[in-house]
């Protein structure tokens, strides 16, 4: 006899999204951190409050040598996602809330910790080339102490430092959206891994205008004893918000 095909459940489930992005145009930079503005100061006693328990945490964990650093790169991820969750609340006119920051530690979890895993290797493979690579000239000159040493030294300083950012700029890349992919579009670690790198590579110009903004905010918001990264991290939490929805198709 033949058989019934399987009924089908309503309503049907959402298809697998698989990590589409956009194009932008490079001004596109200045309006991620306008809508970043323009969510925290909705609500600026709950986005400081929210910064300043990330604040705690964080430090708190860096205080304990290399494994607190490690653990602190495992959870970025998981905390990033909570920090979008209240973006997009905020976003849609709800009030976000201080417990919004630990939303990943309940939602997709176990791919959020995934690519803390990768984040945290890969930030441990970076500091060990940079560390053998430039660290050595450094140490050598250091222990020759004279004006060749020094020398040796600085230049093995500055070797160290342009390593570190050419190895940290793909992470970042890698990193920049996998969150609010996981998170939200409920995608792959490595798929939102590689979509977000694809997508920051697309968007190249965007991203270096946006970098040079938020170096000169970085050097003003330190200048008042750093009080003034308890407004810059809400700003740039929605800054990234705003790029994944403007970037990213189907979100």
């Amino acid at each position: 006899m033949p058989t019934n095909p399987p009924m089908e459940h309503f309503p049907l489930a959402a298809p697998p999204y698989h990590g589409n992005s956009r194009a932008i145009g490079a001004g596109n930079a200045f309006d991620w951190l306008k809508q970043g503005w323009a969510l925290f100061v909705v609500n600026p006693g709950v986005w400081i409050a929210i910064t300043i328990v990330l604040l705690v945490l964080m430090l708190g964990l860096n205080i304990v040598p290399l494994v607190g650093t490690l653990a602190a790169n495992l959870l970025t991820p998981l905390l990033g996602a909570g920090l979008l969750l209240a973006c997009q609340k905020a976003a849609d006119g709800q009030a976000p809330e201080v417990g919004d920051l630990f939303a990943g530690f309940k939602h997709n979890t176990g791919n959020l910790v995934m690519v803390g895993v990768f984040y945290m290797a890969a930030m441990l493979i970076v500091f060990l080339v940079v560390l053998m690579l430039g660290g050595g000239s450094v140490a050598g000159g250091l222990m020759m102490g004279r004006a060749a040493g020094i020398g040796l030294a600085f230049g093995g300083l500055l070797l160290a430092m342009l390593l570190s950012l050419v190895l940290s700029v793909p992470l970042f890349m890698a990193l920049w959206f996998a969150p609010a992919l996981v998170f939200f579009n409920n995608m792959a670690p490595l798929a939102a891994l590689k979509a977000s790198f694809n997508a920051c590579l697309k968007n190249t110009l965007a991203f270096v205008v946006y970098g040079l903004i938020v170096l000169v905010l970085m050097f003003f918001a330190a200048l008042p004893v750093g009080l003034g990264f308890l407004v810059l991290i809400p700003v740039l939490s929605g800054s990234i918000y705003a790029s994944y929805r403007d970037i990213f198709v189907a979100n």
